[in-house]
């Protein structure tokens, strides 16, 4: 079989004037998403009592579509409401999944804020049917545009003070603080709202990535327009559509290290645990030898940009070391997706990786083997052999 190389749509979110949820939609309508075909998607939801409307205007030399979703009062919605009404609608499964993604993460931002469980959370702003469909319409479009990958710019937090349900509250507000963990912001001097929770939430789901254009064939731009009249910098979310290699992609990440030679070694483990929790990419130890002979490791972290201080407040206050060094470093990388396949002794899920001659290569994951091996009672290298052979068959079959 011809194997030919494998092209995925990307999308990259320009946020230099913010973020919404309104802005998302006009911004993917503006990229080609035929307005009836989100009103269509819209009906598969079973909720009623809104009007939708999309029409250009301008922001300062820039025209965009703006989206307007005009609701009758209806009473706030928890978490629980939500999920059920999105979960049993006629929607895309994955349009269900992704949209039920994203106000999970608002439901844990909230629950944290308000310091209740996540089940008695009750929405206010984001629990409005606009912002149900903001999230939905959303998830939809993506769909639509064939988008697999969604990377974005930084993001500027804006200042001020905005009136909630809840009260006034400073800009960002508390729950788009913690959707925001991670991601790379930055004060631009405006002291308005310009990243709400639900555009946070949107975007903080589906983005992999932050940080400059990456690399692609650019083949649209679409523009969405915010409330705001502001026209410098225009109220606008840019985001570009394109295409790229999947073959070999090439991510820029952070590389920190130092140099530990006075620490009982059995506190690495929980060290490594720590740090893959907040996000890190790859942990590793290398053996070395310092001066005066005395022998020490390399302790080295790659991680995304944006979690460069949140992993070196780790290194400080885990570690014996007095410094940390830190290279931004560019990764080539193969694309690889995580995927259940069948084996003798159950499902198994492995990781799928996509070879520069459109090749694919399925790799047993460790945790999973080991639970196959302790639920059945085998050896672990038995396992790994079995599922190893599984994988050879469905990538033989796959070639076909």
């Amino acid at each position: 079989m011809k194997h030919e190389l494998t092209i995925m749509k990307i999308a990259y979110f320009d946020c230099f004037s913010g973020i919404s949820g309104d802005m998302i939609l006009g911004a993917l309508l503006d990229l080609g998403v035929p307005f009836d075909y989100l009103r269509g998607e819209f009906d598969g939801l079973p909720v009623g009592g809104y009007s939708l409307e999309a029409r250009h205007e301008w922001r300062g030399a820039i025209r965009g579509t703006r989206v307007r979703i005009v609701c009758e009062p209806q009473p706030p919605r928890d978490y629980a409401a939500i999920r059920e009404l999105i979960g049993g609608s006629g929607l895309d499964p994955w349009v269900r999944e992704t949209s039920m993604a994203v106000f999970l993460r608002l439901a844990e931002a909230e629950a944290r804020v308000h310091g209740v469980p996540v089940s008695h959370v009750h929405f206010h702003e984001v629990g409005a049917l606009d912002s149900i469909l903001d999230v939905v319409g959303a998830a939809a479009a993506l769909r639509f545009l064939g988008v697999e990958v969604v990377a974005a710019s930084a993001l500027p937090l804006g200042g001020g003070f905005v009136e909630t349900d809840h009260g006034r509250l400073p800009v960002p507000a508390p729950a788009t603080v913690l959707l925001l963990s991670g991601a790379p912001v930055y004060d631009d001097g405006v002291r308005r709202e310009l990243v709400t929770p639900t555009g946070a939430a949107i975007l903080t789901t589906l983005a992999g990535s932050y940080g400059s254009v990456p690399e692609m064939t650019l083949d649209a731009a679409g523009y969405g327009v915010g409330t705001h009249l502001s026209a410098d910098p225009p109220n606008v979310l840019r985001v570009l559509l394109g295409r790229q290699s999947a073959a070999l992609r090439h991510r820029s990440l952070l590389l920190l290290e130092t140099n530990v030679d006075d620490m009982n070694p059995e506190i690495y483990n929980y060290l490594f645990d720590k740090l893959l929790t907040v996000g890190a990419l790859d942990v590793n130890l290398i053996p070395m030898q310092m001066k005066k002979g005395r022998p020490a490791v390399l302790l080295r972290v790659l991680a995304e940009p944006a979690l460069r201080y949140k992993l070196s407040d780790i290194l400080f206050s885990e570690t014996t070391t007095l410094g940390v060094r830190c290279q931004d470093v560019e990764r080539i990388e193969l694309p690889r997706e995580e995927r259940s396949i069948e084996t003798p002794l159950g499902p198994c899920r492995v990781k799928a990786v996509r070879l520069p001659s459109g090749r694919e290569r399925l790799i047993p994951e460790y945790e999973e083997c080991r639970r196959l091996a302790v639920a059945h009672g085998l050896p672990l290298l038995r396992v790994y052999e079995e599922v190893a052979a599984a994988a050879r068959s469905v990538s033989t079959s796959s070639d076909e």
